[in-house]
């Protein structure tokens, strides 16, 4: 069954997940030869794309968590926006977990604006990415590069404090972030002047070349997040693990939540999540650690049941070096083979 999130006024938003497994919009389809996702040629519009629903959905979860009482001492609604003015001078219980001032761009202008929800799981998570993104950034030497794996309507690029010369690369469906593009032009958001920002279509035929091409360098430090892209597989999921192995230099972190069911799809794992999620990322190369929804939730001083949610927050480090770490070394080696060649022939 689709949970629906009611609005009134007769709008109702399914979750992102719901949209995500009841109508899989596209066929991703990995290739030997690039790190690619094909997509298959389908007619959509605003109210059949599933993608830009569940990016939708995925903002109104944000929007509402943003007006939770508590936070904002000056709010000013526009019909289709947050216009955001005042931050906090003080703080009360019942504050949100994050303030997303872009978020109401892009959901209906009907949902209520004093409606007080339960804390959603995917809330708790934006926050524990958001949090592991700047703190990364900002006190890791040498991380200023910043990949996020999105469903084309994330804010993090905006709304975040990135530090001067960071460099975000976001990897999305084409359609939905031009959309979101559109309307965040139309509020007034603006990428920090000291960063650089670049998109790279979900649809690329080559998105480990658009990285590169954009000035991604495989021998310097990254962080990357994933949060709502689409993966339809467990095939695509790996698929996604091996482009960042080939791409994130050693030591590079990877965080943010994927599907349970791509889990729960085979039987024989269902009794042990732990050791077979553990299994997969050290298969391309990443330790990682489970976090826990409600763990997550304490630390931010919540009360939280994570019942009607299944996805799995994770933290990952890259142990395997780069592609380009190691035909910098390859280079290195040959060099110095040339270079002994070059001292033995004028011996002789």
């Amino acid at each position: 069954m689709i949970k629906l999130f009611s609005f009134g006024m007769g709008f109702a938003q399914a979750s992102p997940v719901a949209y995500i497994n009841m109508h899989p919009p596209l066929t991703l389809t990995p290739t030997s030869q690039r790190r690619r996702f094909s997509v298959s040629a389908v007619k959509l519009n605003d109210d059949n794309d599933p993608l830009l629903l569940a990016a939708i959905a995925s903002a109104s979860l944000r929007y509402q968590e943003t007006l939770r009482p508590g936070k904002l001492t000056h709010l000013t609604l526009s019909d289709d926006a947050i216009s955001f003015r005042h931050f906090i001078e003080h703080f009360e219980d019942g504050e949100p977990l994050f303030v997303d001032p872009y978020a109401g761009c892009f959901v209906h202008p009907n949902i209520p604006k004093d409606m007080i929800q339960d804390l959603h799981p995917y809330c708790l998570a934006t926050k524990f990415i958001d949090d592991n993104l700047i703190r990364t950034v900002s006190h890791v030497d040498g991380i200023k590069q910043l990949v996020l794996l999105t469903n084309g309507m994330d804010t993090r690029p905006y709304r975040l404090n990135w530090p001067a010369s960071t460099i975000i690369y976001d990897i999305s469906p084409e359609r939905v972030f031009k959309t979101a593009a559109e309307k965040l032009k139309g509020v007034g958001a603006k990428i920090p002047k000291s960063c650089i920002f670049y998109h790279i279509p979900l649809e690329s035929s080559d998105i480990k070349h658009n990285l590169q091409f954009k000035g991604y360098n495989g021998n310097m430090p990254s962080i990357w997040a994933i949060q709502g892209f689409p993966v339809m597989t467990l095939a695509n999921f790996e698929e996604v693990l091996s482009l960042i192995s080939t791409l994130a230099m050693k030591g590079s972190f990877f965080v943010g939540e994927f599907p349970a069911w791509l889990v729960e799809r085979d039987i024989e794992i269902k009794s042990d999540t732990k050791q077979w999620v553990d299994k997969l990322f050290m298969s391309k190369g990443f330790r990682v650690e489970m976090i826990n929804y409600e763990e997550v939730a304490e630390s931010f001083g919540k009360d939280f049941a994570s019942g009607h949610y299944h996805n799995i927050l994770f933290v990952a480090e890259q142990l395997r070096h780069s592609d380009d770490e190691m035909e910098t070394w390859r280079r290195e080696f040959q060099r110095i083979e040339d270079e002994g060649d070059e001292e033995g022939f004028e011996e002789l």
